[in-house]
């Protein structure tokens, strides 16, 4: 399993290379200069030149690319300029506001799918399986800005039931002792209940608005999944022996369908943790994806490539880890 490992993190290599170009000659011939974002609009030409030719921008594309290269090797993303810290600084401070968002939209996903898929495909055209399908059609095509703005035009400006979609926390609350940068897990480690209750509910509105996606492709994969694997012999086999109908799915049925929609769960993970730049800019969520749409409108190069790059390092090394899960959940899974 360890060789296999090592080759699939040297294959990735070369796809991380065409990433890293790609992504760096899509920035150069976005729309706007970024010289004149720093130094403003009514900046002297001789002043936005000078800023140009600081930053390198002023150098033919090659030249750029191979400092960038450079740059890279170093370890070295670069320097946001729009927020005047460096871009690995801005990340460590960000990222945990992501990761906590894709953790929740996550948990909530595999509570709803889970069931309504196994119970859809267990219980077919009954009531369970009309709201998994449902579920699945609203999910895969209303889109996310707008179940974001419907649901903060109800929960917050109509009904009053959640806080201003503004942050992590209220203003008037002070953020919980920090230990893992997560609210809701550090509030619970410094047993800050005023923290950890405003914190889960400034959380709820963005990690289901999040999730909605992840249902729907969950739903309809362990549904599909669990209607195969209930036509197999082994099932008919437990059935026969005298187990119930909750002993046969629960204990048989849903590992065997587990396998293949591991794969799409996994990929999901990956996806939502390389930043879920819609949700994140609707409610004004602090993380990696609200930080790469702030670069973007201000032509900030250096916090676009390296969120790309990451994003890429993320997804791929999720893929691995499922894979490799594969091995555990089934011992016919061989690594030549």
């Amino acid at each position: 399993m360890l060789a296999y490992a090592i080759r699939r993190i040297a294959m990735m290599v070369p796809s991380l290379a065409g990433i890293i170009v790609i992504t760096f000659i899509l920035t150069r011939v976005l729309p706007g200069d970024p010289a004149l974002m720093i130094t403003g609009e009514q900046a002297l030409p001789e002043f936005v030149d000078k800023v140009r030719a600081q930053y390198g921008f002023d150098q033919p594309l090659l030249v750029q690319l191979w400092e960038y290269l450079k740059q890279l090797a170093r370890g070295d993303l670069g320097y946001a300029w729009h927020t005047g810290h460096p871009v690995a600084s801005d990340f460590i401070t960000r990222f945990p506001a992501t990761l906590e968002l894709t953790l929740a939209s996550m948990i909530i996903a595999l509570i709803v799918a889970l069931p309504l898929g196994i119970l859809g495909a267990a219980k077919q055209n009954s009531v369970f399986d009309h709201i998994a399908r449902f579920l699945s059609f609203v999910g895969s095509s209303v889109p996310i800005f707008w179940l974001g703005l419907l649901l903060i035009a109800l929960f917050y400006s109509k009904l009053g039931w959640l806080p201003a979609p503004v942050g992590r926390i209220s203003d008037g609350i002070y953020p919980p002792t920090h230990v893992t940068g997560l609210y809701v897990v550090d509030s619970l480690l410094s047993w800050d209940m005023v923290a950890l209750k405003d914190s889960l509910l400034h959380l709820l509105m963005p990690a289901f608005c999040l999730s909605m996606g992840t249902i729907a492709i969950v739903t309809k994969m362990i549904r599909a999944s669990m209607l195969e694997v209930i036509k197999q012999d082994f099932m008919r086999t437990a059935k026969a022996k005298g187990l119930s109908e909750t002993a046969v799915i629960c204990k048989h049925g849903l590992m065997n369908s587990l396998i293949p929609a591991l794969t799409v769960i996994g990929l999901q993970f990956g996806y939502l943790l390389g930043g879920a730049v819609i949700t994140e800019t609707i409610f004004a969520w602090p993380g990696v994806g609200n930080y790469v749409t702030e670069s973007i409108l201000s032509a900030d190069y250096a916090p676009i490539q390296a969120m790309t790059l990451i994003s890429a390092v993320l997804y791929g090394a999720v893929n691995l880890l499922v894979e490799l899960l594969y091995g555990v959940l089934d011992p016919r899974v061989r690594y030549d």
